[in-house]
């Protein structure tokens, strides 16, 4: 038996509220039975159905994709089933032939979108289960990877993306988080013998030996991986579009003479929560130690390896590392750690973050290149219509071929173009109907939302497709109180779980009932703060109208032309705006 399952087995027995021993959750079973995130995959991916079974459907999250229903193709013959697939992309680095590739996959295979996700990577939609090997191979075949996009491991690793060529401290954070997803990366060879092997080559099957095999296979993650998803993000304290604070592990990048000297390192942010279950809540990460370039790796694999051995297993509502550092005090839980590193960390630095460069316009890179960032709404690439983003998409990179940055804001950069190439990028951009930055109002390019209906299965309310034309009457209202300018993040879910991050943004819109929303307000661009539940099950109807009173009295009673929206909703408090803005009172 190897020694990683023996850890995990004497470790990560999760007690009951009567301190008895609790029994493992589902999840937890099939992963231990799936020999490493192989299971039943192989035979259910040729069975000739549209479905995998449930045992399946947990595994393949781990290789990149999630079996999903579309609620509106829905008919007498009940469930429409199709997969998502996310490619993992390290601080949203990518070249032109690569997302040509993805574009090409989602025309071929999907519903002829693509989205940037909030964590830089790409989504394709509507993939039916007979293509899922064509399509995770060819995005292999362009030197990107599904592996670890999803699942119970390190997601896709975030990074401030903006290409600032002038200053090396941009490149010493997006080297750590190519170094980092490497690092942190699994191992099975599941997922070459799943997507990647070429069946007819007879060549032998990679992945046997079961649990007791001598060989540990998965040496950080072991034989279960961890108890639930892990999201690590790194920026800087001028620069914190990452959103370092909403991650399980955010790196803090402190400087000198241009130099990164070190980081503080945050814990236990996250955002899911289930508004049924008060043991669940939203949390934004806490400053743990600061540590030197070198320890980054070691002290990054530490801290996974205590959540892996001591998270729940057995309650996946409370599996997440906040509930673990919660549970212990951060104390107790940087002790564990240091114990693990085998040394003792020094305490963070007294920094704050204080700035968020989300990249968009046109820029010099500081090396006698420039770069343009374009804000695409709610991620989502596609042809509709007069706006045809993807077509333009594919005349910039046979025009001009540039390399690429995506956002956490779900935008893209275009990187490394001549000072000549701005007329060109933006001329294609208008003949095809994408408005420019320049051309979108501040509401709308600080705004996000998750994908909702039809497709997530979590979904309660509508969000991305619901938003767009929320804001259509917000802007018209605030630049009639000559707010049209205010920089604010405006976030939606469709459901708690809080993918588009909508705790800790000036106004979050979450999902609740059918047709209801949770309205948050009072937290901050620097994403440092959690926000406050304002009203509770408010209708899609009222939610303009609710806004536009709170923004009315911030236009009136700001304290000054500095004090941003949410910082003055945290000042004024749930009860102070009530009772200026709630006309039911």
């Amino acid at each position: 038996m190897s020694d990683v399952l023996k850890s995990l087995q004497a470790k990560s027995k999760s007690a009951d509220t009567n301190g008895k021993e609790a029994k493992p959750s589902a999840v937890e079973g099939f992963k231990t039975e799936s020999n490493f995130l192989l299971g039943p995959i192989p035979e259910e991916l040729v069975d000739g159905t549209d479905k995998f079974g449930k045992a399946s459907i947990q595994l393949l999250k781990h290789h990149g994709t999630y079996q999903q229903d579309n609620r509106d193709e829905r008919g007498k013959n009940g469930k429409k089933y199709s997969f998502m697939v996310r490619t993992a992309i390290p601080g949203g680095k990518l070249n032109s032939d690569q997302l040509m590739a993805e574009l090409d996959l989602c025309d071929e295979v999907g519903d002829s979108t693509v989205r940037i996700t909030t964590r830089q990577g790409l989504q394709l939609h509507g993939v039916p289960k007979g293509d899922l090997k064509k399509v995770i191979a060819k995005i292999n075949e362009v030197q990107l990877t599904t592996i670890a996009a999803c699942g119970d491991v390190e997601r896709n690793v975030m990074c401030s993306p903006a290409p600032y060529k002038g200053d090396p401290v941009y490149d010493q954070m997006q080297e750590m988080a190519d170094r980092l997803a490497s690092h942190l990366r699994p191992r099975t060879p599941a997922y070459y013998e799943l997507w990647l092997k070429d069946e007819s080559s007879g060549e032998k099957s990679l992945v046997g030996g079961g649990l007791d095999g001598d060989d540990v296979i998965e040496p950080l993650y072991g034989p279960t991986y961890l108890p639930r998803k892990f999201k690590t993000a790194i920026g800087l304290p001028g620069d914190n579009s990452a959103d370092i604070y909403s991650n399980d592990l955010g790196l803090m990048a402190i400087a000198e003479d241009w130099h990164i000297i070190g980081y503080n390192v945050l814990v236990g942010g996250s955002f899911g929560t289930t508004p049924s279950a008060a043991k669940t809540f939203p949390a934004i990460a806490m400053p743990m130690c600061f540590i030197s370039p070198t320890q980054v790796l070691d002290v990054a694999t530490a801290i996974i390896k205590v959540q892996r051995d001591f998270g729940n297993r057995s309650d996946r509502k409370v599996a997440r590392m906040k509930y673990l550092i919660r549970n212990w005090g951060l104390e107790r839980f940087k002790e564990k750690v240091e114990e693990y590193y085998g040394a003792e960390l020094h305490p963070p630095r007294p920094i704050h973050i204080n700035g968020h460069n989300d990249g968009m316009g046109w820029h010099a890179q500081g090396d006698g290149k420039f770069f343009y960032g374009l804000n695409v709404e709610n991620g989502r690439i596609k042809d509709e219509g007069s706006y045809k983003l993807k077509t333009a998409l594919r005349e910039i990179a046979k025009a001009l071929n540039p390399s690429l940055r995506l956002t956490p804001h779900q935008s893209i950069i275009f990187c490394d173009l001549a000072e000549s190439a701005e007329a060109t990028l933006k001329e294609i951009l208008r003949r095809n109907g994408v408005p420019l930055t320049e051309e979108t109002s501040a509401i709308r390019r600080w705004s996000m939302a998750c994908p909702a209906l039809p497709t997530c299965g979590l979904a309660i309310t509508e969000s991305e497709r619901r938003l767009p034309s929320m804001i259509d009457d917000l802007e018209e209202q605030l630049s009639q109180l000559g707010l049209a300018d205010e920089r604010f993040t405006f976030r939606m879910t469709g459901c708690p779980n809080g993918c588009a991050r909508p705790y800790n943004s000036d106004i979050g819109l979450v999902g609740k009932t059918v047709g209801k929303y949770t309205l948050f307000l009072g937290g901050r661009v620097e994403g440092d703060r959690m926000n406050f539940i304002y009203k509770d099950l408010v209708p899609d109807e009222d939610v303009v109208d609710e806004l536009v009173r709170v923004f009315r009295y911030f236009r009136d009673d700001r304290e000054s032309e500095q004090e941003s929206f949410g910082d003055f909703c945290h000042r004024i408090g749930k009860e102070g705006l009530l009772e200026k803005c709630d006309t039911s009172q």
